[in-house]
């Protein structure tokens, strides 16, 4: 393992744009994931259904599907700046209506269905827009190091809002998380509208949006590269990620834990996650192709995954998950570096929003580990989700992933 250089020139990690950046990412995601499992738990409180769950917490990133493509269009036709900020003050109203609506007494799970929804369509835009923003705002030697360090953070948030989730739905009440969510929104927006940038602009029509969606379909079917980080990450998102949808029923119906247990169980990937993002962040990682390592950091969480069913208590399906984290922490630097990395910067925001759109596959895995929940029981759920999703990455590495590392063996994106 080898420390990277630094660069000595141009916009550092330190800089203003990016530390805004990096602050807005994790403060949205920070929120996300606490009222994430606040929705979860109390609709968990109001059904008894592992099904309901996973359709209150798939339709926060259901938009995807339709609309990341899309996201990456509009990123590269309107201000990317006012996207993310006008994004947060979507998530902020959402939050605010949930939180009277529950101080009121009338909250029921389609409401945060709704709500859930708008979040999506604001979910969508993080990659296209503020993450390739934050990809620009350094010197192109460390677009790498920031990314990692932006993935870092999205671990940490994504490790954090559980745990203060689970701990203050116990003591606040689902109306003040949402109320707490909703000034955190409003803080992230303040921050958004504080960075400057600059980007050119592109027109925004019916016909024109069709024409620069094909375009990006094209650039991708031609780059190898590209072809096997969507089928990765699609396949990563149906069946790796859709395990979170199924914390609450394996916290409360396998262990009996507690909303601050359901918290910690729920914090534990992403806290490996976050020790393996640190050690990227600072240059240490393992070496390797991107797409190898996209591949092999996501096989890792998969195996660990599959092993929960023979979790015989839960420090033990804990532990599991935190292992499986360090393949997280690899899987997602390289998703948004092979991103920013190998599409032409032309067709960047757009490759991008391609790849939220892969992503997509997330609620559909999320609906499908509800259903298997209902039938099998949420550990064996987990353990077909990481069987499933070992096969797929099997394809992907003796399909896109082989013709990626003979054809482009870190060659330089075009221009």
């Amino acid at each position: 393992m080898k420390r990277q250089p630094i660069a000595a020139t141009g916009p550092g990690l330190m800089s203003r744009d990016f530390m805004l950046l990096w602050s807005v990412g994790g403060i949205g995601n920070f929120m996300r994931w606490l009222e994430g499992l606040a929705a979860a738990l109390f609709t968990l409180d109001v059904t008894g259904s592992p099904l309901a769950v996973a359709v209150v917490t798939a339709s926060r990133s259901l938009p995807l599907i339709a609309t990341g493509a899309l996201a990456g269009v509009i990123a590269d036709a309107l201000d990317r700046r006012a996207i993310v900020a006008g994004g947060l003050l979507v998530s902020a109203l959402a939050a605010a209506a949930m939180a009277l609506l529950a101080r009121a007494g009338v909250l029921a799970p389609w409401h945060l269905v709704v709500a859930g929804l708008a979040n999506g369509l604001v979910y969508g835009t993080d990659m296209p827009a503020r993450r390739r923003m934050l990809g620009e705002s350094v010197e192109p030697a460390l677009t790498g190091r920031a990314i990692a360090l932006d993935s870092l953070t999205a671990s940490l948030s994504r490790g954090a809002g559980p745990l203060a989730g689970g701990a203050a739905y116990q003591i606040l009440g689902v109306a003040g998380v949402f109320a707490v969510t909703a000034a955190l929104s409003l803080l992230a927006a303040w921050l958004a509208l504080r960075v400057r940038h600059a980007q050119p602009y592109r027109t925004l029509s019916p016909a024109a949006v069709a024409a620069d969606l094909l375009e990006a379909v094209a650039v991708v079917r031609r780059m190898p590269v590209l072809i096997a980080l969507m089928a990765a990450t699609l396949g990563q998102n149906l069946f790796g990620f859709a395990y979170t949808a199924l914390m609450a029923p394996v916290g409360r119906d396998v262990f009996g834990a507690s909303a601050a247990l359901i918290g910690v169980l729920a914090a534990a990937e992403p806290a490996g996650a976050g020790l393996g993002g640190a050690a990227l962040a600072l240059g240490f990682g393992p070496p390797g192709r991107p797409v190898w390592l996209l591949v092999g950091g996501s096989v890792w969480f998969l195996i660990a995954l599959a092993l929960t069913a023979t979790a015989p208590w839960f420090w033990a399906c804990a532990l599991l998950l935190f292992l499986g984290g360090f393949g997280i922490a690899v899987y997602s630097n390289e998703q948004s570096t092979i991103a920013l990395g190998e599409a032409p910067a032309a067709v960047r925001s757009r490759v991008m929003g391609l790849a939220t759109t892969a992503i997509g596959g997330w609620p559909l895995g999320m609906l499908l580990a509800g259903w298997l929940a209902d039938r099998v029981g949420p550990l064996s759920a987990m353990a077909a989700l990481g069987a499933g999703g070992l096969a797929w990455q099997a394809a992907v590495a003796a399909g896109p992933g082989r013709r990626a590392a003979i054809a482009r063996p870190g060659t330089p994106a075009p221009p």
